[in-house]
């Protein structure tokens, strides 16, 4: 790379994030981007640090060092230490994160920062920022951080914000190892209830029928940290969410929730307390405020918490235990998320996402003001007003902002809309703003303070992607992602007028120009994407050539506002390959290929072709771009420099004659999608670029190397420029200034004369013509019509004005035929149906009626289509619920019910067995031949025992032993297992598979007889339907209406009826295919045939007219038949009857009477025939009704069969899976164990490595202690050439220290309540070194004593500091020492801890196997027992203690409880005859003891006699003699050795009486002198002590007031004390004396001795 110069930021505005700090009292920082920005709160002046890499992470600062710090975004970031005001890179730490880092954090108490790193390590690290070195660190300890905070009053201690948890770590030091140490708080739950804490659990195993309390990890049969975890997780429920932590000055944390809950943790014991919870009933009115926000952020002051919550509520609390008071409150325009103090805490900062900074200075006011409001959103666009030299930018949420060059923002506009792109008019002061709505609306920048809205149109109903103004302000061209191009005229004296249109070929990605002024034209070059066949691997770039003279001929564009080809010439190419983004030179093309990742040069060639037959354009010079894309690219004015800007953030600045030689600066960060838009200058030198998602706008200088001429170029092609365009502006600007302001009333009611002419067009349509064309001309434009829109809108009603009367005698001609076929149609529906046409015969208008059909077709066919998938879907349904559930299936379950009752027995519905399970059942049969096999053995005994026993009782205690009355049913497995040899997991699951196959047994017996019982039911059914219609034949003859029960198979009893559908279940018509309807029609029309053939069948009508049909004769219907009555009496009175008449009149009478007789026995025997059929089938039915509750019985003998197969194949499984669970609980005590062992392992050798450290340290320290011990003895023999009056003096000024704690800022006005912070280890350099600033003032020469030489008291001063430094030292080693013994005994209460939880490992595992060991011995075994054979005394004892003995244990014992009652009885006897002997004997022992009585007392008397230490010598001696001559030599040896010592001492005193007396000599004759100087050194001591006095009276008279109270002071601790030791050498003289009188030797001693 061959730079061809610089770029430095000169600007940048915008607000990355809400996190801000103090880096002083009066200076804040925050992250813009990729950079800090510095702002100064009283000046308001920036001031700027880029960041090193591609992004800035995770950022921290400390204001009382003026120390920040912050992440770079890479791979294996690092974090830089910096200083402010020098911004000085401090060190830089590179740790073991791999791609970035979450959180920061700066401690008050040292040079140290903790750190958290992002996936995969989630590593919590905490550094020494002075010496670049990690002191300690933790893997997989930060996964959910958010926050990291030190405890200002310990740095020691680390808190650690999560999302849903909060950990203290607590650092534990040992001279240079520092260790981490979690605590984990409890969190509260949901609903403001406290979570005990929970302890190490001990799992106790209770007996196998009630199963076994087992860990959820080990049912689970996971392992490890993972189970832990998880199982954490289910059982801890949902707890509340933390959202922001505040230090106490008591190192206790305040926690605030999102649910609005307040609590305080104890880091200490980690006890957690509620302090306000918005669920409480009976809160305080005045903290209902609190009920409605959530905590944002927390801080604490000195009068209280400063709590941040929802809608710009900011409130102060004062907490007193558990009550909480709100002392003041402050409500601000945006939702705060941060707050923090200045250092000194005279500062409240309150900081928000919007973008805004508010301070609260409480000296100086009691409100917030705000210090600055950089807008939220990301910055969309920026464009440079050329007129000004001012910066226009706009965000997407539609904010316009003015900027000077220097980055003051002058003002702003709310355009109330989502905008996408703008640009600034070279010719007069204004710019345009595109939206996302397809609006340009035009701006007025003439009033910087208040910009204003000066004109609208709308183009598109797209968004404007694309605004481009040519060098010279002819034309404003707009594109869109709908392929239109808009030429708007440049000039506000044309009202912005809309010149026309053009359409390019495909989606526009790229816009430039390109002013030719010798030429007189302006090209555009539009970059598109090919839509012809899909194919994206090539772009097309469009040349567009207009003149620079006014478009305002009517030539120029059509009727629609299309350009025309002969003012508009185009030109088309092709890349073969795709394009990003293009820029428009002079003769050149320059773009962007993000497939190759190159920045490519296109020379355009000398001829040019048209649309139809694009060239192909191969790149002339091609260099390495951007890695990241797409990019977008910008051409200087002076065209000689090309910037380009991507995803990756880089701002690179080329020539564009070489390309190869460039400048580049990472503008903004690259995670963050890089860089939007970069603009020039009209100069070329200063660069504008709008940063993707950072929020953040930055302004770059261009610095060119000396030599270059583009700068020269650059500004005389600015020069150039402005003196061109100086004319043009001073006449369009004012005209601009002129225009009124746009209002949203005058662009609706610009709109409004289109609506209504719309809406009156429509109107003359007749609203009954229900026609095709009638509902093209209603049809309604948009709410906001496009200007193409609205143009093509005029055209229509210019065309419907022009052809108006063409149009009415249309509708009138089709009114008429309309009443013509009205007519026709109401005289077809009066014709015959042979006669009648269809209706679709008077469509006039066929090619409307197919096109109608094919839409009714298609939309039929869509909706057949849905209802088919529909259709399909439950098939499919259908079929595998039925694969599933029914054919699957060998038996299917199905029911029998009574007749005459509600009584029901199902079967027992059974799958055919797999493969699978008949293979195992015959392995398992297999195995259990073979075991029985070799088993065969037994003996004689037991079988004879077996034979005695009889037929019921064998059978009964098989029945009893088995478990089950499957044995009674015949129907058990041979092979089945003893319940009392189950023993093994194997036999357990064997047992299983067998008990399995006895259940299908039983169930497949008792189905046999189902089907039996079913097919009986069938039978019986069928003999009632045939009784029923011989009934119903006697009914009808006897012409009784009577209803016949006629029962039937319900449902239950034919499950087969429900996968059937019937005819009469479908409610709705049948919708038949094509296919179908043709079939049924061949249906009919068979049927049809058939009837006519039968019309003409001789044979058949021959039959009807003959026999009625019939083939048999009939039986005559006897109660049918009536007697004829005679002529006579229907013709003739009966006076006039004749005789004969009489007699024949008679016999029909008897006829009568006859007929009626055998139609009343004939009617008796058909209702005794019915009475009998009836009685049949009641009869029937009760039978069946009697066997069907035989076999409901039966079925309920099988049910306790299959029931009691199943509790023991239930108890077999509890069985297995508490084998397994205890087997998976002993794996993993032996896992826990064997991590235990080895962390204990590593505790001991910790132990011993840290008790070695500690010995090491300990004789350092003792060597420390000896040096300063020396230090103090050598005193005097330092000064030995000094007086000793001096030298006791000078040894009180040694031994006084200043007083430090006076140093100390103690007074209540300092508002910082961390103002007592606890000193640590490490902040010892600086106690000594105040401790030596301290000693300057002891050292000055004025403290010095009277008439000591100067160099020995600078002497003495340099041995004072010494011994000052050594003391210092001893302290230091002493907090060190102290801190190690500390560290080392928290290492051992942790081995010892470990050793614990070993021990209770290891004893749960010894008690797992006793358990183990048991559940096999101890077989749960089923016992099936009649009623009364099981009794007990107390009716409410549990079964849990009871044991199963065979009978022969019992009898045996009882014989032994004979055996031993006989004992028993014989041993009594025997204790009678021992206790008469027992009561003499104790007769004699109180005899004794009362002589024993005497004996003491008489003791005790002696003992009382007292005698002196020399009378018990003489009585314990033996050998008085020898005693005596012992005392005489002893008496001699020791008036010799006086003698001697006499001599020795009287020499010695002469000695002395002569050295006294020649000093005494010497002292005479010095007084002499010192005599003749006295009057001369009192006058001088006169006057030095009055000028003394005169001058520091005030201070001497204090220091005498101070020493004389010290005096005072010490004398009356001198008195207490002697009086406390006289007291206690009074009580020691008591205590002497009654200890002398306890030890006083007794008689009865001398005797013993």
């Amino acid at each position: 790379m061959v730079a061809i110069g610089s770029l430095e930021v000169r600007w940048i505005q915008g607000f990355t994030n809400s996190t801000v700090h103090f880096v002083d009292n009066d200076t804040v920082c925050y992250t813009c981007g990729n950079h800090i920005c510095f702002l100064n709160l009283e000046t308001k002046s920036k001031s700027l640090l880029q960041g090193p890499g591609r992004g800035i992470g995770a950022f921290t600062a400390r204001g009382t060092s003026g120390i920040f710090a912050f992440s770079e975004q890479r791979l294996s970031p690092s974090i830089f230490v910096h200083v402010f005001p020098e911004l000085h890179m401090k060190n830089e730490l590179k740790g073991t994160a791999q791609l970035d880092y979450t959180s920061l954090a700066l401690s008050d108490g040292g040079p140290y920062l903790g750190c958290c790193s992002s996936l995969p390590d989630h590593t919590i690290t905490v550094w020494n920022w002075e010496t670049a070195e990690p002191i300690c660190t933790q893997p997989q300890a930060g996964k959910d951080v958010i926050s990291l905070v030190f405890n200002p009053m310990n740095w020691l201690q680390l808190c650690a914000l999560g999302t849903a948890s909060i950990t203290v770590w607590n650092i534990e030091k040992s001279a240079s190892l520092h260790v981490l140490k979690p605590c984990v708080v409890q969190l509260p739950a949901t609903d403001g209830s406290l979570a005990e804490r929970s302890n190490c659990q001990t799992y106790t195993v209770k007996p196998p029928h009630f199963g076994q309390k087992i860990p959820p990890s080990t049912i689970s049969r996971l392992e490890g940290n993972k189970a832990e975890n998880i199982v954490t997780k289910l059982t801890s429920g949902a707890r509340l969410t933390p959202t922001a932590i505040c230090w106490t000055a008591t190192s206790d944390l305040f926690v605030g929730c999102a649910e609005g809950y307040l609590f305080l943790v104890n880091p200490e014991n980690l006890s957690v307390s509620v302090l306000f919870n918005p669920t409480t009933p009976d809160v305080a009115p005045e903290l209902a405020d609190l009920r409605q926000s959530s905590f944002q952020d927390l801080t604490l002051n000195k009068n209280g918490v400063v709590a941040v919550g929802k809608d710009g509520v900011v409130q102060c609390m004062q907490i007193k235990g558990t009550q909480i008071d709100i002392t003041q409150t402050w409500q601000i325009e945006e939702t705060a998320t941060a707050a923090i103090y200045s250092p000194n805490y005279e500062t409240l900062l309150l900081s928000s996402n919007t973008g805004q900074i508010y301070v609260l200075n409480s000296i100086r006011s009691d409100k917030f003001v705000k210090v600055l409001d950089v807008l939220s959103g990301n910055f969309v666009a920026a464009a440079w007003s050329h007129a000004k030299n001012l910066c226009v930018s706009v965000r997407d949420s539609g904010e316009l902002q003015l900027w000077t060059v220097d980055g003051v923002c002058l003002g702003s506009l709310t355009l109330q809309a989502e905008v996408t792109s703008v640009a600034c008019c070279p010719i007069a002061q204004y710019a345009a703003v595109g939206t996302t709505s397809g609006n340009i609306l035009f701006v007025d920048l003439n009033r910087e303070q208040e910009p204003r809205l000066v004109h609208q149109v709308q183009l598109y109903h797209s968004p404007v992607d694309h605004l481009v103004f040519d060098q010279e302000g002819h034309y404003l061209l707009t594109g869109a992602s709908d392929s239109h191009i808009y030429v708007i005229d440049a000039k506000p004296s044309k009202k912005f007028s809309i010149i026309g249109y053009t359409v390019v070929p495909g989606p526009i990605l790229s816009l430039s120009t390109q002013c030719v002024r010798d030429g007189e034209q302006v090209k555009v070059l539009a970059l598109c994407t090919r839509q012809e066949g899909n194919n994206h691997d090539s772009s097309l770039l469009t040349l567009l050539s207009l003149p620079a003279k006014d478009l305002t001929g009517p030539d120029c564009v059509d009727r629609h506002g299309c350009l025309s080809p002969h003012v508009l010439k185009v030109s088309t190419y092709e890349v073969t390959h795709p394009l990003e983004s293009c820029v428009l030179g002079v003769s050149e093309i320059f773009a962007y290929c993000h497939r190759k990742k190159t920045l490519q040069r296109f020379q355009f060639p000398q001829d040019t072709h048209g649309p139809s037959s694009p060239q192909v354009l191969q790149p002339e010079l091609e260099v390495k771009g951007h890695p990241l894309g797409p990019a977008s690219l910008a051409l200087s004015p002076h065209q000689l420099w090309l910037a380009s800007v991507g995803q990756d953030g880089l701002l690179c600045i080329r020539e564009t004659a070489s390309m190869d030689r460039y400048m580049e600066l990472q503008c903004h960060p690259c995670r963050l999608a890089g860089v939007r838009s970069v603009t020039f200058s009209a100069d070329g030198l200063t660069l504008l670029t709008a940063g993707c998602k950072d929020g953040s706008l930055v302004c770059t200088n261009v610095r060119i190397k000396a030599g270059e001429a583009g700068v020269k170029k650059s500004a005389q092609y600015s020069q150039a420029t402005a003196r061109f365009l100086k004319n043009i502006f001073n006449t369009e600007n004012p005209v601009l200034v002129d225009l009124p302001a746009w209002r949203q009333e005058s662009c609706l009611g610009s709109e409004k004369p289109k609506e209504s002419e719309v809406s009156s067009g429509a109107e003359t349509v007749d609203v009954s013509e229900q026609d095709e064309s009638s509902n093209v001309l209603l049809s309604a434009p948009p709410s906001h019509p496009t200007w193409l829109e609205g143009r093509r809108q005029a055209v229509m009603e210019e065309e419907n004005e022009k052809y108006s009367e063409k149009k009415e005698n249309l509708r009138k001609t089709m009114r008429e035929l309309r009443g013509a076929i009205q007519e026709m149609l109401c005289e077809n529906e009066t014709l015959p149906a042979n006669e009648r046409l269809a209706q679709k015969e008077f469509n006039l208008d066929l090619e409307d009626q197919r096109h109608q059909a094919a839409v009714v077709e298609q939309e039929v066919t869509r909706v057949r289509k849905e209802i088919e998938w529909e259709i399909l879907e439950k098939c499919y349904l259908r079929d595998v619920l039925k694969k599933e559930c029914w054919d699957s299936v060998k038996v299917k379950g199905r029911a029998i019910k009574a007749f005459h009752s509600e009584r029901e027995v199902k079967n027992y519905p059974l799958k055919e067995r797999t493969e699978k399970e008949v293979k195992e059942l015959r392995k398992v049969e297999n195995i259990r031949k073979i075991e029985m096999a070799a088993c065969t053995k037994s003996s004689n005994t037991s079988m004879l025992k077996e034979e005695e026993q009889g037929e019921e009782d064998n059978t009964a205690e098989k029945a009893a032993v088995s478990g089950s009355f499957s044995t009674q049913f015949g129907y058990s497995n041979p092979h089945i297992y003893d319940q009392f040899s189950l023993n093994t997991t194997e036999q357990r699951i064997n047992q299983i598979v067998l008990l399995q196959d006895v259940i299908y047994g039983i169930k497949m017996a008792f189905n046999t007889e189902f089907e039996g019982l079913h097919r009986q039911k069938v039978q019986e059914l069928n003999r009632v339907r045939e009784r029923n219609k011989l009934i119903s034949a006697i009914l009808l003859e006897l012409d009784i209406q009577q209803q016949l029960w006629e029962p039937s198979l319900t449902v239950s009893e034919w499950p087969e009826r429900l996968l059937t559908v019937d005819d009469t279940e479908i409610k709705s018509e049948k919708c038949l295919t094509p296919e179908q309807r043709k079939e049924e029609e061949r249906k009919k029309l068979e049927e049809q045939r058939r009837l006519a053939s039968k019309e003409d069948d001789c044979r058949d009508r021959a039959l009807d007219n003959m026999m009625d049909g019939a083939l048999e004769v009939k039986k005559e219907d006897i109660l049918r038949m009536e007697v004829p009555p005679p002529e006579l009496v229907l013709t003739k009175p009966e006076i006039q009857w004749t005789e004969e008449e009489k007699k024949v009149y008679k016999q029909y009478e008897k006829k009568t009477k006859d007929l009626s007789e055998r139609k009343e026995k004939y009617r008796k025997l058909m209702e005794t025939e019915m009475k009998r059929l009836q009685a049949a089938t009641r009869d029937a039915t009760k039978k069946f009704d009697e066997t069907l509750t035989k076999q409901f019985e039966k079925k309920i003998k099988f049910e306790m069969a299959v029931y009691q197969g199943k509790l023991q194949i239930a108890q077999l499984v509890c069985a297995v899976l508490l084998e397994e669970e205890m087997r998976n609980r002993e794996l993993e005590l032996m896992l826990k164990l064997e991590k235990l062992l080895a962390h204990k392992e590593e505790l001991e050798e910790e132990v011993k490595l840290r008790e070695e450290d500690v010995e090491l340290f300990h004789e350092t320290y003792d060597t420390v202690v000896a040096e300063d011990k020396i230090l103090d003895k050598e005193f005097r023999k330092e000064f030995c050439d000094v007086p000793a009056q001096i030298v006791d003096h000078l040894y009180k000024l040694f031994k006084r220290r200043p007083r430090v704690q006076k140093l100390r800022t103690q007074t209540d006005n300092n508002p910082n309540p961390f103002r007592d912070q606890r000193l640590c280890g490490s902040q010892a350099p600086d106690a000594l070194g105040k401790m030596l600033k301290a000693m300057e003032e002891l050292d000055a020469p004025e403290n010095k004593p009277e008439g000591l030489n100067p160099s020995i008291w600078e002497r003495f001063c340099l041995v004072r500091r010494t011994k000052t430094e050594s003391e210092q030292k001893v302290k230091v080693k002493a907090l060190a020492l102290a801190e190690m013994q500390a560290f080392l005994q928290k290492r051992r209460d942790e081995n010892e801890a470990a050793e614990q939880e070993i021990k209770n490992l290891s004893d749960e595992r010894e008690s797992l196997y006793k358990e183990k060991n048991h559940a096999q011995i101890n077989i749960m075994v089923q016992v099936v027992l009649k009623q009364g054979h099981v009794s007990t005394a107390d009716v409410t004892a549990e079964d849990s203690d009871f044991i199963l003995l065979h009978r022969s244990v019992v009898e045996e014992l009882n014989k032994t409880i004979r055996m031993l009652g006989e004992q028993k009885i014989a041993s009594m006897v025997e204790c009678k005859d021992f206790r008469k002997g027992t009561m003499q004997l104790e007769w004699e022992h109180k005899m004794i003891r009362a002589q024993i009585e005497d004996l003491n007392t008489k003791a005790r008397d002696i003992q009382t006699l007292r005698l002196s230490e020399e009378q018990r010598d003489y009585l314990n001696e033996t050998d008085r003699e020898g005693l005596v001559s012992k005392q005489v030599s002893t008496l001699a040896k020791t008036i010799d050795f006086q003698e001697m010592t006499h001599q020795h001492n009287v020499q010695k005193r002469m000695k002395e009486i002569e050295h006294l007396n020649k000093q005494a000599a010497k002292k005479a004759q010095r007084n002499k002198i010192l005599e003749q100087q006295h009057p001369g050194m009192r006058v001088i001591v006169a006057e030095r002590r009055h000028i003394h006095d005169s001058a520091d009276s005030e201070e001497n008279l204090a220091a005498t007031t101070e020493d004389s109270f010290r005096v005072i002071a010490q004398q009356k601790k001198l008195k207490d004390f002697t009086r406390a030791q006289m007291e206690d050498l009074v009580f020691l003289e008591s205590e002497l004396e009654r200890l002398r009188m306890r030890s006083f030797p007794s008689l009865d001693q001398l005797k013993h001795n």
